[in-house]
């Protein structure tokens, strides 16, 4: 039996860093995917009995004996999917020798802490089982769109899928999604895979995976919200990284030296992602309807951006793109950390493709990557063989 997942990727349309300071924020899922493709098989079929993860869109391979698995992990006790604990120290240190033995390219060290969540998830779901997974993803890596997330999610969902702790029609053709109970441990087995990779996530970026759609968040509580009206952004990766920690630590700074500005840039930005999801929310009857929303949602986000230049995480290349994007009337700002990452650029349902195309040459011409995405799409999908 072989199962396909996909899970997509995540923005942060408006309140990032402010939402460190009790801001509201609102985060959308993206329809750009990782996916992935597991197939279970008997030793016969997979010589001594390998577990072999491809990443495909890096051409890199990895295969461990099912031995050597057992060897490192003596006291792995039968899987138990529907409880998902944390990785302990002492498992850590054996997967850790596993990943080490595979000798990663140099340039792609980065990958090893998400290999290691992988090895982590598959013997704490399946177990000592062969089978070969595929990975792809149309996410740039570390880029802040939450591709370790949708990973964690793909992967989380395709191992509970062929456990038996969830209900699925495998005789369905096309995607499934699982039911809420189903979604939610998959959201919690994303969650401890995820800090293994970052050692402390919000939790934020696999629940947007998750459950797909919008979720406004504020200190801490999650509340889900269903766009009423399509929304299309062109994303565009400038390619330059940043040290989140040091970009949050530097607002905390200017909020010490300011408290009362800072608190007040704080307390609009609030403002403007309440504005924000009640404008989402709210139904649209007409093209008039739409327009004029959409020339709100433009506003708020250049306003959202000017917010952030103040909290001083703009840079350069967000600058670079801002001034582009604003030549052809357009609204953007960045998303995430900031200090380069990606921009959000609005595109209305009427913008004419010839003007999106000459924007997208001129950005590509400053070695950015430019990527067009719809805006609060399904969470995790499911299909079972050849379907999709």
């Amino acid at each position: 039996m072989e199962v396909r997942t996909r899970a997509p990727g995540k923005i942060i349309f408006s309140g990032e860093h402010a939402v460190v300071h009790g801001s509201t924020a609102i985060a959308a899922s993206i329809d750009l995917y990782t996916r992935v493709a597991l197939q279970i098989s008997s030793d016969s079929e997979n010589g001594e009995g390998l577990l072999k993860l491809q990443l495909k869109d890096m051409g890199l391979e990895f295969l461990w004996s099912i031995r050597r698995i057992r060897e490192m992990l003596p006291d792995l006790s039968a899987p138990l999917p529907s409880q998902p604990m944390a990785c302990s120290s002492e498992s850590m240190e054996s997967i850790a020798v596993l990943v080490e033995e595979q000798s990663i390219p140099e340039a792609k060290v980065g990958l090893a802490s998400g290999i290691l969540a992988f090895l982590w998830l598959y013997t704490s779901i399946q177990g000592l089982k062969p089978a070969t997974i595929v990975v792809t993803s149309d996410l740039p890596f570390g880029a802040g769109l939450g591709s370790s997330a949708s990973l964690c999610v793909a992967l989380s969902g395709a191992l509970l899928a062929l456990s038996d702790v969830t209900n699925l029609d495998l005789s369905s053709q096309g995607w499934l999604t699982f039911g809420e109970s189903e979604l939610d441990l998959v959201n919690m087995w994303a969650f401890e895979a995820e800090k293994i990779i970052h050692g402390k996530p919000s939790g934020l970026d696999n629940t947007v995976s998750t459950f797909g759609n919008m979720i406004m968040f504020k200190s801490g509580k999650l509340t889900c919200i269903k766009s009423g009206m399509p929304l299309r952004m062109l994303i565009t990766n400038t390619k330059v990284g940043r040290n989140t920690k040091a970009l949050v630590a530097g607002v905390s700074e200017r909020t010490s030296r300011h408290p009362d500005a800072m608190n007040a840039v704080f307390s609009a930005v609030d403002y403007i992602s309440k504005e924000l999801s009640t404008i989402i929310q709210s139904p649209v009857h007409d093209d008039l309807s739409v327009t004029k929303k959409e020339e709100k949602i433009e506003e708020l986000m250049e306003m959202n951006q000017g917010l952030l230049q103040c909290m001083g995480v703009s840079h350069a290349s967000i600058e670079t793109v801002l001034r582009t994007t604003l030549k052809y009337k357009l609204s953007s700002k960045l998303t995430g950390a900031g200090g380069g990452g990606c921009v959000l650029t609005f595109l209305p349902a009427l913008l004419s493709g010839t003007v999106v195309d000459k924007v997208i040459v001129e950005l590509e011409s400053c070695g950015f990557q430019c990527l067009i995405a719809g805006i609060g799409v399904k969470g995790l999908e499911i299909c079972f063989g050849g379907s999709s």
